[in-house]
C-alpha cells in the first residue's frame, strides 16, 4: 500500500533531532508539527476507500500538486480557484512535499534513510497517479458514465478562510440570491490579509437581518447624502454596513445558474464571533485593516468632542454615524484609533447581537481625546 511509504517514527526522529540539531530549538518544535502532519497524511491515505470517484480526485490531486510544487510563491488565497475536492488533496500532498525538504535540511546522515524512503513513496504516488489516470478515466466512464468529471462537485467540502486570530468582514452589495430555498445577501468577503473575494453569499443566521440593515443604510444614504452636516458644514457621504467575523470563515464553493459563488455557512460560526458595523463607504477596507493591525484601539467620542467640528470626512462621518444611529441602526460616534494617529469613525449595528469576542469594538471603554 502507498500509505506504508509514509510511515515516520516520530519519537525516534525527535530524539535524534534533539541530540544532533544544536541551536535550533524553535525549528525542532516546528519539525515536530510537520512530523505530526505527515503521520496524519499517512493515516488518511491508508484509510482511503476504493470508491472510484475518490480515487479519481486523488489521482488528479497528485498531478496538480506535482505541478504546483514548481510554481514559486503560489499564494494561499489562489487555492480558492481550485475545485474543493482536488484542492484538499493537493494541499495535503504539497504540504508533505515541503515537510520533506525541511526534514532533509535539519536531519543528520543517519536519518537520511527515513527521508529517502518517504520521498520514494511520494515519487511513486505521483507516478502511479499519472499511470493510473487513464485507467481511472476509463473505469469511471464505464461505471459512472463520467457524470462526476464535469463539472467537478465543489459543495461537499468546507474551506476555512482567513486567520484564527484575525478579523474578516462580509460587505453586502445590495444584491440578493435564492439559495437553498431562501433569500440570502450577496457581497464581498474581505480577509484579514486585505485580499477580497467577490461573489460571496451569506447563508444562515442573520441573513435576513443583514438584508434589512443594508436596505436601511441605502435608504438613509438616499435621504442624507448631498445634504450638509450642520456641525462642520461639509456634505454627508455614503455609509456602508459590514459584518465582522472573528476568526476563520467557513466557505463552500457552489455554482448557481453557471455563476460561481462562495457561500459563508454562517450557522457554523459562533454568534459570539459576529458583530455588525457601519462606516464611510470608502473606508471599509481600511476599517478591516485597522482591526487587524496591532496597536489599534477602539474608542468612543464624547458628545462635545471637537472631532465633530473637523471640516473633513472624518468629522462628517463621526457625526453621521450618530445621526444614522437615531434611525435604528445603533450607536455611532465610535473610532478606531491607530498607532499612527489615524482615526476611522464608525457605528455599531444593534440589529446584530454583539458578539462577546468583539465587545471591545462594539462598546469601547476608552474616550478619545484628540490631544492625547
Amino acid at each position: 500500500m502507498i500509505g506504508a511509504n509514509f510511515n515516520i517514527k516520530s519519537e525516534a526522529l525527535q530524539k535524534f533531532l534533539e541530540k544532533e540539531v544544536k541551536g535550533v530549538g524553535s525549528k525542532i518544535k516546528l519539525i515536530n508539527t510537520y512530523i505530526s502532519s505527515m503521520e496524519k497524511i499517512d493515516a488518511y491515505i491508508s484509510g482511503i476507500s476504493s470508491n472510484i470517484k475518490e480515487i479519481f480526485y486523488l489521482i488528479l490531486a497528485s498531478i496538480i500538486s506535482f505541478a504546483l510544487y514548481f510554481i514559486p510563491g503560489f499564494s494561499l488565497d489562489a487555492w480558492i480557484f481550485v475545485p474543493s475536492p482536488i484542492r484538499y488533496y493537493s494541499q495535503r500532498i504539497l504540504e508533505a512535499q515541503k515537510n520533506l525538504e525541511i526534514l532533509k535540511e535539519y536531519s543528520g546522515n543517519s536519518n537520511k534513510s527515513y527521508i529517502h524512503r518517504i520521498k520514494s513513496g511520494m515519487s511513486k504516488f505521483v507516478v502511479y497517479g499519472l499511470i493510473g489516470l487513464g485507467i481511472a478515466i476509463t473505469a469511471a466512464g464505464v461505471i459512472l458514465g463520467l457524470h462526476f468529471i464535469y463539472p467537478l462537485p465543489s459543495s461537499n467540502h468546507v474551506e476555512y478562510l482567513g486567520s484564527q486570530n484575525g478579523y474578516e468582514a462580509f460587505v453586502p452589495n445590495g444584491q440578493t440570491i435564492n439559495y437553498d430555498g431562501h433569500t440570502d445577501p450577496v457581497g464581498d468577503l474581505i480577509l484579514n490579509n486585505g485580499s477580497t473575494i467577490k461573489d460571496v453569499i451569506w447563508d444562515g443566521q442573520y441573513a435576513n437581518t443583514i438584508i434589512q440593515n443594508h436596505n436601511q443604510i441605502v435608504q438613509l444614504n438616499n435621504q442624507f447624502v448631498g445634504q450638509t452636516d450642520p456641525i462642520n458644514n461639509q456634505p454627508y457621504v455614503p455609509l456602508q454596513d459590514l459584518y465582522v467575523i472573528k476568526g476563520q470563515v467557513p466557505v463552500v464553493q457552489v455554482t448557481i445558474n453557471g455563476q460561481t459563488y462562495y457561500v459563508i455557512e454562517a450557522n457554523k460560526i459562533n454568534p459570539a464571533d459576529i458583530a455588525g458595523f457601519y462606516t464611510y463607504q470608502g473606508w471599509v477596507t481600511n476599517f478591516v485593516e485597522a482591526m487587524n493591525t496591532p496597536g489599534t484601539i477602539p474608542e468612543r467620542l464624547p458628545g462635545n468632542s471637537p472631532v465633530y467640528d473637523w471640516a473633513n470626512i472624518t468629522g462628517t462621518v463621526a457625526y453621521q454615524t450618530k445621526l444614522y444611529g437615531h434611525y435604528g441602526l445603533g450607536g455611532g460616534g465610535l473610532l478606531l484609533v491607530q498607532s499612527s494617529g489615524t482615526v476611522i469613525p464608525y457605528g455599531e449595528n444593534i440589529n446584530i447581537p454583539a458578539g462577546i469576542y468583539l465587545s471591545n469594538f462594539v462598546a469601547p471603554q476608552q474616550t478619545y481625546n484628540p490631544s492625547s
